[in-house]
Order: structure tokens, then sequence, then C-alpha cells
């Protein structure tokens, strides 16, 4: 069987195109193929990784799955062309060598059956190669006219003829890599020119295409700025690849992408090099010039043009998913606000504003509806709520009419300790219609729900925004021009991977939080909270082994993004079983896997893809471990207790000011190479759990974040003056620029022109510069004079 793997070793071209060592892909690799997650990677492998951060890690596994879709296809084709006969050498090597799916499909594009073929293919089955070899190998010996057959479609006249042989010329050029590369190569190097217009409807198009036509009329304004618009296919930014790609789906816009006449003199000469010898004269010469031309025009013009849209398209498209991706990690790790009540509300007219209250621990202690055209009415109750449930801070959504709300909000807290912050509430009405929110909150009116939701999101954000599918919070760009599935798989991983970092609380995490965890799913996560609420609460990591579905994988990738708050916990025997005892008792032996789990005493059979293995797992103790409390693995147990014992660290000290203390003094005069000496891990384990007992009980990575912005009062739009400095937030982050709240109703943007090349994310509090006011389309522009944060 001939071979039909690639030419090219998958790790060898991750590491180029990614710009990493080699051997760390490598690992990689092997890890994620294994099942390991980014997060457990990220953490727990720094050793295997050249201590690589998840967005490097991110890259590969992308890079990884894209490469093996080429694999497979370079396979599939080759495999369907040998069963047609049609594989030679050259197109084995050439298929076999392509890097990308726009190669392969532009080189397997000739040979995909059809029912009539290529205008070469149909040529050649006119038996017109031999004399279109001769043309370009032996052009004096030409008969065209002995080929003519009157009555045969295609050869009943000279020019057919020749067309039939101009075609197979065209395709043999195009066909020759000597020949079309250095055209690939140099349109790479120098890129195409982009032109836009504004699209001219004709009477000649059809019904469909002018309805359609008519309609995008009424937001082609959107589009103004691409009505006479030319740049480079090399610094065009990726929101104008997609903008123009949507305005020319929507018959806004004609697109037009050109080779440089460079480019086309590069072609024709080293065509006419080889294809045209020098004795070829008279017709002859005219046919092989005009199979030069055709080949041009039909074949390698419109080829590079769909390689290079589809290459800036699926660039402009992964820039937007980072764009994304960064500003809801940024979102999901907003600082959460502890111990305090807090009223949510969800503004509106005719069916009023929904509030609700909920206590520092997000239950629900009040709810109403109240009506801004009842608005001495509505300061009342809310003054009354506020002071009655003690609550510092109010949450208002986004949504209609909370400018309104957020005028009568002024009027409300100010001359108190209140504040209110604005919440982004995108998503709120799809969550409050879930089933998971009629699980929750199953006494309340859906639309009560929606306040509930926003208040706590500014208790708790990630707790609250992974209940609702990611793409639904409005953070992103052109989102809705992305393949939803990659969206999807991008916008998950994230939110895997915050959850992941920050911890969820083995005893109090709901379903939402636990299921994405790393190594976790809804149905293990499912299976968590039920064997929790059969036997009372966790008491340490171990007994995660016992859970159905649940085996030695799932517990390595999870375990230590799974944490034990003992100080909360009761113990309380509510029903015997595996991993339930009594402190100080341990568990018999038991077998358990992946896939089943045996009661105590029983054993059944176990069914498993790679056979039925059973194994055999060391008594566990019921005794609380203080380590459970840390970021530290389980598999790493061992190092801290031996760490703990040379730093004269008590069990009872860790995450204590005494313990902490302790391990600083223990560090000043020895650095962790010197350290690992007494140890068999790697340097980043050990740091990692000396990092680990420096850290306070109760440590969240979010304290560190951006805060949300509380507000005591507003500004109007009609207030502002150009020159006016303001202080904001920033909303939303794009490829042209970052909007900001700037607290009058209306977010104001700052063009990447206007940032003074600051990084800005989303979250950061800015000092701007109100720079123009277009007041007839609430346009604020705005420029960025000091980043506070």
């Amino acid at each position: 069987m001939r071979d039909f793997t690639p030419l090219w070793v998958l790790e060898e071209l991750i590491s180029e195109r990614a710009n990493l060592a080699r051997w760390a892909v490598k690992n990689v690799v092997h890890m994620l193929e294994n099942g390991a997650t980014i997060p457990f990677i990220a953490r727990y492998r720094k050793e295997q990784t050249h201590g690589m951060e998840v967005d490097k890690l991110r890259e590969i596994k992308t890079l990884m799955e894209e490469l093996k879709a080429i694999q497979q296809k370079i396979f599939t084709i080759l495999t369907g062309l040998q069963k047609q006969n049609k594989l030679t050498e050259q197109i084995v090597q050439r298929i076999r060598g392509a890097e990308s799916l726009t190669e392969l499909e532009d080189l397997y594009a000739p040979y995909k059956p059809g029912n009539k073929g290529t205008l070469a293919e149909r040529a050649r089955a006119l038996n017109l190669e031999p004399v279109a070899m001769t043309c370009i190998q032996n052009p004096t010996h030409v008969n065209i006219n002995k080929h003519i057959s009157l009555g045969v479609k295609g050869l009943s006249s000279e020019k057919e003829v020749q067309t039939g042989i101009q075609h197979i010329i065209a395709d043999i050029i195009h066909r020759d890599d000597t020949v079309i590369k250095p055209i690939r190569d140099h349109c790479k190097e120098k890129g195409l020119m982009i032109e836009c217009t504004q699209f001219i409807m004709s009477k000649k198009m059809s019904a469909k295409t002018l309805q359609k036509a008519e309609k995008a009329q009424e937001t082609s304004y959107k589009f103004e700025n691409y009505f006479d618009f030319k740049s480079s296919s090399k610094t065009i930014r990726p929101h104008q690849i997609l903008a123009i790609n949507r305005g020319e789906e929507n018959k806004i816009l004609s697109v037009k992408f050109t080779i440089s006449e460079v480019g086309r003199q590069k072609f024709d000469y080293m065509a006419e090099k080889k294809y045209l010898r020098h004795d070829c004269r008279g017709t002859v010469r005219g046919l092989v010039l005009r199979a030069i031309d055709d080949c041009w025009c039909r074949l390698v013009q419109p080829q590079i043009i769909r390689q290079v849209r589809s290459e800036l398209t699926k660039a402009a498209q992964k820039s937007s998913i980072d764009v994304f991706s960064n500003n809801l990690r940024n979102l999901l790790l907003t600082a959460p606000v502890k111990g305090y009540s807090i009223l949510g509300i969800d503004p509106g007219y005719k069916n009023g504003c929904k509030c609700a209250i909920i206590s520092q621990t997000g239950q629900v202690l009040h709810t109403d509806v109240m009506f801004l055209s009842l608005s001495l009415k509505m300061k009342e109750k809310l003054r009354k709520a506020i002071e009655g449930f003690r609550c510092r801070y109010i949450a208002l959504g986004n949504g209609t009419a909370c400018r309104e709300t957020e005028k009568l909000l002024t009027d409300v807290v100010a001359g108190t300790a209140t504040t209110y912050c604005i919440v982004n509430e995108d998503g709120a009405s799809i969550y409050s219609c879930s089933d998971l929110a009629k699980e929750e909150l199953p006494d309340l009116d859906p639309t009560l729900r929606g306040a509930v939701s926003i208040a706590r999101r500014l208790l708790d954000p990630l707790a609250e925004l992974v209940k609702i599918e990611p793409k639904h919070i409005g953070v992103g760009q052109y989102q809705h021009d992305i393949p939803e599935s990659q969206l999807k798989a991008a916008l998950d991983c994230v939110v895997e991977e915050c959850v992941s970092f920050v911890g969820v609380d083995l005893n109090t995490g709901s379903e939402a939080l636990l299921r994405r965890v790393a190594g976790l799913n809804q149905t293990k996560a499912r299976s968590l909270i039920e064997w929790r609420e059969k036997r009372g609460p966790f008491i340490n990591r171990n007994q995660l082994k016992f859970i159905k579905g649940l085996g030695d994988k799932s517990f390595q990738q999870c375990a230590g993004f799974l944490r034990i708050n003992h100080s909360d916990v009761v113990i309380e025997i509510k029903e015997e079983g595996p991993g339930r005892c009594r402190k100080g008792q341990e568990e018999d032996p038991i077998l358990v896997s992946d896939d089943e789990h045996t009661s105590k005493g029983k054993k059944r059979k176990i069914k498993n893809l790679a056979g039925p293995k059973k194994v055999k797992k060391r008594r566990n103790s019921c005794d609380p471990d203080p380590l459970d409390e840390t970021w530290i693995h389980p598999e790493s147990y061992d190092t801290a207790y031996k760490l703990m014992e040379g730093i004269g660290l008590k069990p009872a000290e860790i995450g204590r000011e005494s313990g902490i203390k302790r391990v600083q003094d223990y560090q000043k005069d020895r650095s962790v190479e010197e350290l690992n000496k007494d140890f068999k891990v790697g340097e980043p384990t050990l740091q990692l759990i000396l990092d680990a007992f420096l850290k306070p009980c109760g440590y969240d990575i979010r304290d560190k974040q951006l805060k949300p912005l509380f507000k005591e009062g507003i500004r109007d739009i009609a207030s502002l003056r150009e020159g006016t400095i303001l202080t904001g937030k920033v909303t939303n982050v794009t490829h042209f620029g970052a909007f900001v709240d700037i607290g009058v109703g209306r977010d104001g943007l700052i063009h990447t022109s206007n940032m003074n090349r600051t990084q800005l994310q989303l979250g950061h509090r800015v000092e701007v510069k109100v720079l123009k006011i277009e007041k007839a389309g609430n346009r604020i522009s705005l420029r960025l004079e000091n980043r506070l944060e």
C-alpha cells in the first residue's frame, strides 16, 4: 500500500508556526492526545512544557487539531484518487506536502469527480492531449486541422479544437509548481490590493438578490467607511476583513482583489520561458500565448485570490475569537463583591423595573416590580428596601430604560453610603427562562429571575455567568461572522480555565460551576452533587475517587482545582457507603473504574475500551487534609509534607499568618534551585507548593483583578463638551479601539490611533479626553489620557 502520510511532521510544523521548542511541543501534544486538559497542563506540568502559559498551550491545541484534520483530508483525497486510477507520483507528492486545507482543496479541485469534468478533462476525453503536448514540446510538427471531426462537439471546427488544446495547456501550466510557486510567494510577500465600493443594483440581478440588496440599504450607513476603500492585504486589519465580507454578503459592498502587475509579468515570464519554445511560430505561438493568458485569468489569479481571502478571513476570525476570549476572561475574573446585600434592578418601561435583593451568599431576600412612571413612589420604595435590607451596592442592568433608572437612582443614593454599578445584562433573559433558572428559583416569575441574575453578577460574576452560553455575553466583535463551533470551543476553553484557576469549593459549588472544572462534565458534576447530598460534605479530596464515573484520569485532571474549606465542613453521616466513614476510620479496598462504581464488598465486571482492567485503590483515611484547601495537587502531597517538615510548618498553620511568615523566613537564604536538590520533583512543582504555602486561607486570584466601577451620580451627554477630561471603565475591546463607559448613558470610543500605544483590557479604569460629540448618532470620540490601573 502506498504511503499517504504527510511529508511534514506534526510536532515540527507546530513548533515552527508557534515558534516554540520542539521537545516542549512534543510533550504537550502527547499529553493532549492522552486526555490532559489545558488548565491541568498549565498548572501542574510546567516541567514538561518549559513553563508555557495558557495562550501558548491553546495555540498548540488549535494547531494540532487543524493539522490532524489536514492529515485525515490528505488520506481521504489520495485514497479517493487511487480508486479513480488518477494517481501519479507528482500528484501524491504535492498533496502529501500540503500544509493547509485551502491548499489541499485547490490541489484536489481539478480531480474532483463531476458530471462534465473540467474543461481540460473534457478536452482530454476528445484525445487532444497529444497535440497539446506537441504544441509545447515540438511546435513545428503540429497539425491542428487533422483533429477536426464534423458533428463531434468540441472537434467540429478549428476554433473548437484550438480551444480544447488551449484548456489542456492552461491546465498543465496551472499544475506546474515551478511556475506557480514563485507567483504565490510573490503575492504572499507583497500582498494583494483590496478595493471596496458601494454596491450598485442592476436590473439584471435576480429578484432574490435585488430584494436582499434593497433590504440591506437600511443598514448601509454602517459601511460608509468602505464605500471608497483601498488597502493592501498585508496591512488590512482583521475587523476590516470581517466587515468587508459582511458588506459583500449583504449586497452593500462590491469587493475587488487585484494582484499587482509585477505578479502578472512574473507569471508570464515563467510560463513563456518554460512552455513557449523559441521555434514556436504562427498559429501555434498564438495558441500557446492564449493558453498562458487563459491560465492566468481563469485558473491562477482566481485561485490565489481565493487562497488569500480564505487565509485573511480565517486569520480575522481567529483574531476576533481572541478578542472575545480575552474580553470574556477579564469579565469572568472580575473581582467579586463580598460581604454585602445587593439590590439588582432589571430596568424597563411598560413592564416596570424588576428588583431583587440578595444576601451576601446569593439567597433571594426580597423582590418587587416598580414603575418609572410613578417615580416618587418608586424612590420611596427603593429607599425603604435599601435601608431595610442594608444594601451597600446596587447592580443596574444596562438594558432598556437603564438611563432613566440611573437618573432616579442618583437621587435615591444621594447622601448615603450606597453606590451603584452598571452591569452587563446580556444573557440574563435567556438564563431566566432556562431549566436551570426554574430549578434554582422555582417560585419566581422569569422576569424577576433576571433581576436576581443581575445582582448575582455583581456578587460573583464567575459563578453567575457560567450559567449561560458564553456567546450570549455581549463582549465580542463580529462573533456572528465566525463559525459557531469554533467560537463555542474557544469560549468554553476560556470558561474552563477561569473556573479551574479560581477553584471551586467541593461542598458548595453549583453544578453549573463544577461541570466547567477541568476533567469534569455535566454528568460527573451531577454525580458529585448527588454523592454529597446523600452522604454529606466531602472531608478530603480522596473521596472523589468513590464517585461513579470519576476514575483515575478524571481525578488527576480535576483534583487540584477542587478545594475543601474545612472550617465550613460539619461531619454528618447521612448514609453509609463507599467513601463515607467517620473520623478516624478507613475504607476497605474496593475495585473501581471510570465507567462503573462498585458498592462496598461487591465486585462486578468493568467494561472498558482498554479491556477489563481493574485497579486496586489504597486505603484512604477520612481525616481532613489541610492541603485540600490549597491548589497543591494530591500527587504532590508527599513532597509538600516533606517540605513542611523541613520548614517546620505545622498543618494547622497553612494559610495562617504565622505559617506564611515561617515560609518567608525559610526562603530568605534558600533558592528554589537549592531546595530542589532534596526533592525528586521539578523546580516549577516545588515553586507551586511554596507559593501555595504563602497564600492566606480563602485566597482568591480574582481579588487582584479589576473591580467593578461604582458610581454615585451621572452626567448627561448634552452636558459634555469637547476637551472635557473624564474617568471611565472599559466595557469592550475590539481591533479598532476600546469602548468606555463615561457615565453619560452612552459608551464612548477610543480609536486605536488615540490610545498612545497603550494596551487596554475590559474592566480597566481610564482617564479620557472628549474629542468629538456626534449627538445625532450618539457617538462620542475619546482620547486616552491615562490608564488608572
